[in-house]
């Protein structure tokens, strides 16, 4: 196999992905915000809560 006929196939591909592909409309659109934006938030506030623990914590129960 010549690196021209791996490259004709790879293309070939993405352009069968390209052309099964659509835009979403408006109401599936909504639903993959609100679920990114909740993500977004859910680990936003895990992140946050494990700030707190390590640098209130610390404080709180060494008496400082």
């Amino acid at each position: 196999m010549s690196a021209s006929y791996d490259i004709k196939d790879k293309l070939n591909e993405y352009i069968r992905i390209i052309r099964l592909s659509r835009k979403p409309d408006r109401k599936e659109f909504s639903m993959v915000s609100k679920v990114a934006g909740a993500g977004i938030l859910i680990i936003g506030a895990i992140g946050f809560i494990i700030y707190l623990l390590m640098t209130d914590l610390p404080r709180f129960l060494l008496g400082t």
